[in-house]
């Protein structure tokens, strides 16, 4: 769509008054929205929907499905559209400049604008007996007027016809205008309000406006008119949506009513589309049971019509934040069927079980209707058809399947529809049994040194179809995540053998997803690893043996120091042990816990002991849950031994 920044600026410098900007093609994904509801009209033979936006002076152009294609603006104050016989023209009502505006219903171009009055209106429009007919005026003189497109003005007479109304009618405010194409030539006109309900119905057949009847309001009929429309086949007039008021012999009595609404509009086939609060439903002639309803939230409906071909109705619904937004409904003339399915929760596999329910509907379905079956389970995930199912003429049915399949089968059950009635489907699931089989996998409870290389093996028992195994390696600790290390099928033995690095405690689990007839199995092992540890001894002046064991040899006044190698983890720290030989026995003489650098190492000063003849050793050890975290196994490094001399 090209911007209009630039027209908008041209047409105020040089003062036009008009303005019109279309922009054409294929639909787009935006659905129609107005701030003010400006009028809202379906033309059956381009098959498109125009909807009005007051505020915004737009008339857009949207496909059946409520798609924009395309829109035009310059139409100050839209309040009200009509749409010629012929569906080649719509009609506006733009109250800001007080004309008709005359839209090309193909293309969005303005083909003309017919200036009417000052004041107010024009209101509302309405086209029959090939013109174009609107009311005006101010609350206490409101008059009717109407545009004949046959009268070329550049003839030097004007297409514009003022005063029409009638004597013995009299309808304050401008007034509200129905008619409808299976009956040309009449006129419904209500007076707008709760301050009046007087209401008058006119034959305009000849172009010069006669008084049928009129109804002088004084709320015998209707409490106030918020809505009028001419019902097709019948001398009658539907008021509020919902109130049957037959006009004869000049007057109006009271004919019936349908359930209580706002307003309405009636298909040419007699069928009732009207909105109540939250809901939109549809009725037969004379029906009080709707054909169908529809839930359109709870702000409301601007304006409502029906698609001439009786396929959708086309609602204006109210907005959380205001404005509204075009609705196509579809089916509108089908009445919507319950469909209900119950298959037991859980079954045995290759057993036969019985599925029941009810199709039902409130308007009567017809004897012997069938519905459709599908089964799906993992033998046929994308369904298989089952025999149909006859409908019982209390609506029941029944029928009995034996699933070859365990795991989750659903049971879907379908009504195609039929003239009156639109398409409805259901399912339920049943838990049907599977056998179980037997995997297993090793290394249990084993500890291995850091970095070991070791091999993981599951073995798979007896299955049906499904032959593979995942197996997955979940190190110990929040950094590393769970990752698949191998999947892929079994050998002739049953068995699939991963190897895994051994840094850390590692879960190590197998699944099997199961098959149509064996149920899914999930094991767990956990192996752990140890830390990689080491230290090294400094500041000694040589390194001799005591017997068969090799000792550092320090002075006494000399402090060793003792460097820590390990395995780094955030947080981790060293527990260095430290022990004292006497009268042949070692004694715990310190044990203190030292945080490592992100290089994994760590130096310690034990400190000169200021004595000779002392025999110490010391060792390094990470403890599981001691040393600021869990991911390895407890590990000890070897111990060194320390002589102190003079």
């Amino acid at each position: 769509m090209r911007s209009i920044s630039t027209a908008t600026a041209l047409a105020v410098l040089f003062g036009s008054a008009a303005l019109s900007v279309v922009a054409t093609g294929t639909a787009s994904a935006a659905t129609a929205n107005v701030t003010s509801a400006g009028g809202l009209v379906a033309d059956g033979a381009l098959k498109r929907v125009f909807v009005g936006d007051s505020s915004a002076g737009t008339v857009a152009a949207t496909d059946y499905s409520g798609n924009v294609l395309a829109s035009v603006g310059g139409i100050s104050g839209v309040s009200d559209l009509a749409v010629s016989d012929d569906g080649a023209t719509v009609y506006a009502a733009a109250q800001g400049s007080h004309e008709i505006v005359a839209i090309d219903a193909a293309t969005l171009d303005v083909k003309a604008r017919y200036p009417v009055a000052t004041g107010v209106g024009p209101r509302h429009v309405a086209f029959t007996a090939g013109r174009l007919w609107f009311t005006y005026g101010d609350q206490w003189d409101s008059n009717v007027g109407s545009v004949d497109p046959a009268v070329d003005p550049a003839s030097g007479t004007d297409p514009v016809t003022l005063g029409q109304k009638p004597d013995g009618v009299s309808i304050n405010d401008p007034g509200l205008l129905d008619a409808d194409p299976s009956t040309p030539g009449v006129l419904a006109l209500g007076e707008t309000g709760l301050s009046s309900d007087s209401m008058a119905v006119l034959d305009v057949s000849t172009g010069t406006p006669q008084k049928v009847s009129f109804y002088q309001g004084d709320y015998t009929l209707n409490s106030g008119i918020g809505d009028i429309d001419v019902v097709p086949g019948t001398a009658q007039v539907l008021v509020n949506g919902y109130l049957r008021d037959a006009y004869a012999d000049g007057g109006f009595t009271a004919a019936g009513s349908y359930p209580a609404a706002q307003q309405a509009d009636i298909a040419q086939d007699g069928t009732l589309a009207q909105a109540n609060g939250s809901t939109i439903a549809t009725y037969q002639p004379n029906a009080t049971k709707p054909i169908r309803s529809y839930d359109i939230g709870v702000y409301g409906t601007a304006d409502l019509t029906w698609a001439p071909d009786n396929s959708r109705v086309f609602a204006l619904v109210g907005k959380s934040g205001g404005g509204y937004t075009l609705k196509s409904l579809t089916d509108p003339e089908k009445n919507l069927p319950t469909l209900t399915v119950n298959a037991p929760s859980s079954a045995t596999r290759a057993k036969k079980l019985t599925v029941t329910g009810k199709l039902s509907a409130t308007i009567a379905l017809p004897a012997g209707a069938k519905l459709q079956v599908t089964r799906t389970d993992l033998e046929s995930p994308k369904g298989k058809a089952l025999p149909a199912v006859t409908v019982k003429a209390n609506g029941t049915y029944s029928f009995t399947d034996t699933p070859p399949a365990g795991g989750t089968v659903t049971y879907k059950v379908s009504y195609a529809g039929d003239a009156g009635h639109a398409a409805v489907s259901a399912s339920d699931k049943v838990a049907v049994s599977r056998a179980g089989t037997a995997l297993s996998l090793n290394n249990n409870g084993k500890l291995y040194g850091y970095g070991a290389d070791v091999k993981f093996t599951a073995h798979l028992g007896k299955t049906y179809k499904n032959r593979t195994v995942a197996i997955y390696s979940d190190p110990f600790g929040g950094d590393k995540p769970k990752k698949l290390v191998k999947t892929g099928k079994v050998n002739s033995s049953g068995n699939i053998t991963v190897t895994v690095d051994m840094t850390r405690d590692t879960a190590v689990s197998a699944v099997f997803a199961g098959d149509a007839r064996y149920a899914s199995k999930t094991v767990k092992v956990t192996a752990y690893a140890r830390v990689k540890v080491s230290t090294a001894i400094t500041k000694h002046y040589k390194k001799a043996k005591i017997g068969s064991t090799s000792y550092y040899w320090f002075h006494k006044n000399s402090a060793p120091i003792v460097t820590t190698t390990m395995t780094y983890y955030q947080n981790r720290q060293e527990r260095l042990d430290l022990q004292v030989y006497y009268n042949g026995t070692w004694y715990d003489s310190d044990s203190e816990y030292f945080g490592l650098g992100t290089s994994g190492k760590v130096s310690v000063n034990l400190g000169a002991p200021g004595q000779s003849g002392i025999k110490a050793r010391v060792r390094a050890a990470y403890i599981n849950g001691s040393s600021g975290d869990n991911v390895n196994s407890t590990t000890y490094s070897d111990w060194k031994y320390l002589y102190f001399s003079n």
